[in-house]
């Protein structure tokens, strides 16, 4: 068993225990869930993680099947398998961002944003910790709709970790690494790998998310009739 940093502050967001103002507390958290790259060392406490996972069981799901599996992974085998699984994501990340490791005196924002990519994969064995979702395969139903039955899930648990202060960010290591991930975890064949989700304690503050505004991808009754 881990434990919560003495020095992290309180784990709850005010009024998000159902008093006055939670609502506006809830947008606040959903508003500066931006994706945390750079981790302390510092563990995350068993306890909190089981109240992440507790609030990724309260999404909804198709027939509230709840076809998921959410795997913590700690073992040697499955960091490896991380390890590779993020080689490869590192690979198609630079290919398709065009993305370079920036020069040592590079201080523009584009270099910033580049090293956090890359500490994050270099360091991808040793991240505080990961959670693996999993959906389980549904005869007839296309893997979009399969997705509608994990990923609510999955947002629920990326909102409680912000509340707990925790950072997370979204991976597709679990693609390159899945045959490793598979053996390592036993996952059987029926279930698909939904993604792979890094937590850990933030090194810096949590932020403003950086978003289109809503009249851009926002419509009324037809597509380029905006709302």
């Amino acid at each position: 068993m881990t434990h919560e940093p003495a020095a992290m502050p309180g784990r709850a967001a005010p009024g998000l225990d159902g008093g006055s103002g939670a609502g506006e507390d809830l947008r606040e958290v959903m508003r500066t869930a931006r994706s945390i790259r750079r981790f302390t060392d510092a563990p995350v406490d068993d306890g909190i993680l089981r109240r992440c996972l507790e609030a990724a069981t309260w999404a909804p799901s198709g027939g509230n099947q709840q076809p998921w599996r959410f795997v913590v992974l700690r073992s040697p085998e499955a960091r490896a398998a991380i390890a590779e699984g993020a080689r490869g994501a590192l690979e198609v990340t630079q290919h398709v961002y065009r993305l370079e490791r920036p020069a040592p005196d590079d201080r523009s924002s584009r270099a910033r944003s580049a090293r956090a990519v890359f500490e994050l994969h270099d360091g991808a064995a040793t991240v505080p910790a990961a959670v693996l979702f999993a959906v389980r395969h549904q005869r007839g139903a296309t893997p979009l709709l399969q997705g509608a039955s994990v990923y609510p899930a999955m947002q629920n648990f990326l909102l409680a970790a912000r509340i707990e202060r925790l950072g997370t960010v979204i991976t597709g290591w679990h693609v390159a690494g899945e045959a490793g991930l598979r053996a390592a975890v036993g996952v059987p064949d029926e279930w698909m790998l939904a993604a792979l989700v890094v937590v850990g304690w933030p090194r810096g503050r949590h932020g403003p998310v950086r978003r289109k505004p809503v009249e851009e991808v926002a419509a009324l009754d037809r597509w380029d009739q905006s709302l």
